[in-house]
């Protein structure tokens, strides 16, 4: 009867999901038709990556506005050409100098130019971008030669290896004649895209879905292939699974049919499950340790939590083999950096009841040696799913961990502002270097209410300074050298827990085609994404 019951309601909420597709006009064409119908499981009200550098505002803007460069699988450095042809940093590290495309125009019909470049770079990448202003925190000003040339300068050494592996994430260039003079984070242009993609935004209704059209005069001569892409908002997975079989929509990435319906939908004819595509933007499962409870501060209490966490269940059953065991706070798939020589952490219960006995936590007589407040994040079903989990691992060794599940906003609050948390599940991005996103996890000294960074109160003298001495690092050896270190040290001191780390997988009807062309595919441009005629 349960099975029936939950058939039953998969089965309306697809339904639901198809009748709000057809009700529009919005049901995909048949194959060649020329629209692309796309699952959305969220809805950014503010879509301008050049401010907001998420995959969520990525996954509709990177075909509207685009970057001086893109990942790539083949390309020099990882990298593709976009707005910027190619790029060369001084050997002192003070300037990077772009040559940028020509012949490139606005939606407008206004011409692209270096003014633009700099106007973004000085104007909102610095002060505004939430990884823009680290990336830029040094730079000081940039010249504009002419209109194909901008180069970047710095008042420190900046290195052209972070820079380059920083691209794609933050270098999201706007149209200067529609924000100068404005209010960069009200612009209306910020929902209204205006860019140089290949795709113009043409119309949001809230609620329901985003609608991009053909930019004909794209600079990449014969792209984009298709007519529209309509991206559907569907936050709930399993009516995006169900328009799916029914041919309703044509695409859904970013794992939005659930991790448990991949092997059944897989086999459904004309569909094709796809896990590459995502290389660029690995999630990292780690625990949030706060620093300011005497039992966390203790090395052998934090050593005893990782030696508790079976990662070979997490990778199987939580996330059902689409995923990997962490060693550090590098992933594995970032070859540029990663190492394997760090101490590791393996399963064994025995181990980890022996270094919380060598603490001095004893258990007590019902068995438990404290309690900790454990918090999940609520963005993805993996986290709350290893909160469960993570409980029942910290019960084992005589903790007593009391969960406490929160919606997105009351989480960021207590964690990163209240720090009202022993323990944290996060799902932090590795986004190509270190320094963006990764070191900010652990450097001490940031202020309250930064969120996704190290508000548990860690401080190691060490790690700040081979964290400091990277970013001033200018030859690529030696920097990459420093990041290795600097995995050793976060391992061996443990200020997280890192557990596994995963992409998404997407879920396509086998008419489109080029999906997963690209390290970055969902959040990229698919200007050569296309529906086979």
């Amino acid at each position: 009867m349960a099975v029936l019951t939950v058939s039953r309601r998969l089965l309306l909420q697809g339904t639901a999901a198809l009748a709000g597709l057809a009700a529009l006009g919005l049901r995909a064409h048949a194959a060649g038709g020329g629209r692309l119908v796309v699952a959305a499981d969220s809805e950014p009200k503010n879509l301008n990556p050049a401010i907001v550098a998420s995959n969520g505002v990525f996954f509709v803007a990177s075909k509207v506005i685009e970057p001086l460069a893109e990942a790539s699988y083949t390309g020099e450095n990882g990298l593709a050409p976009r707005l910027a042809l190619s790029w060369e940093g001084s050997s002192d590290g003070l300037s990077v100098t772009f040559h940028l495309r020509p012949g490139v125009t606005w939606h407008d019909g206004k011409p692209f130019t270096s003014a633009d470049v700099a106007f973004s770079a000085l104007q909102v990448w610095k002060p505004l971008q939430n990884l823009g202003r680290t990336i830029f925190a040094d730079l000081t000003a940039v010249d504009t030669p002419d209109p194909l040339t901008a180069v970047f300068r710095f008042s420190q050494p900046t290195p052209i290896q972070l820079i380059r592996n920083a691209l794609p994430a933050v270098t999201a260039v706007l149209p200067r004649h529609l924000y100068e003079g404005t209010d960069i984070a009200t612009n209306p242009a910020n929902v209204q895209l205006v860019g140089t993609g290949p795709y113009k935004f043409a119309e949001y209704k809230p609620g329901q879905y985003y609608r991009l059209t053909r930019n004909d005069a794209y600079w990449d001569t014969g792209k984009p292939a298709l007519e529209e892409i309509v991206f559907r908002v569907l936050p709930d997975r399993a009516g995006a699974g169900a328009a799916l079989e029914a041919d309703e929509i044509q695409l859904a990435a970013f794992s939005a049919v659930p991790l448990a319906d991949l092997a059944r939908i897989a086999k459904v004819p004309g569909i094709k499950v796809i896990p590459e595509g995502y290389e660029g933007l690995t999630y990292q499962l780690v625990v949030e340790i706060n620093h300011r409870r005497k039992e966390l501060a203790d090395l052998k209490v934090r050593q005893a939590i990782a030696h508790a966490i079976d990662r070979t269940y997490v990778v199987d059953t939580i996330f059902l083999g689409y995923a990997t065991a962490s060693t550090g706070p590098v992933p594995k798939n970032a070859s540029e950096f990663y190492t394997a020589d760090v101490e590791t952490y393996p399963f064994d219960v025995a181990r980890a009841n022996a270094l919380l006995d060598e603490a001095g936590y004893a258990r007590g007589a019902n068995g438990v040696r404290f309690s900790l407040k454990l918090l999940p994040a609520p963005y993805f079903n993996e986290t709350r799913q290893f909160g469960d989990y993570l409980k029942q691992a910290l019960a084992a060794i005589g903790i007593d961990a009391q969960l406490v599940n929160n919606d997105a906003a009351a989480h960021i609050k207590a964690v990163y502002t209240d720090h009202a948390f022993d323990l944290a599940v996060a799902p932090p991005v590795f986004r190509g270097d270190p320094a963006i996103s990764t070191t900010i996890l652990v450097k001490s000294g940031l202020p309250a209410g930064v969120p996704f960074s190290n508000q548990g109160g860690f401080v190691s003298a060490e790690i700040d300074a081979v964290i400091a001495q990277a970013a001033r690092t200018v030859d690529t050896g030696a920097r990459t050298q420093l990041y290795k270190t600097f995995q050793k040290l976060v391992a061996a001191d443990l200020p997280l827990i890192n557990v596994a780390e995963w992409g998404f997988i997407t879920v396509a009807r086998d008419t489109v085609e080029n999906v997963a062309s690209n390290p970055r595919w969902a959040v990229s441009n698919w200007s050569d994404t296309a529906l086979k005629g």
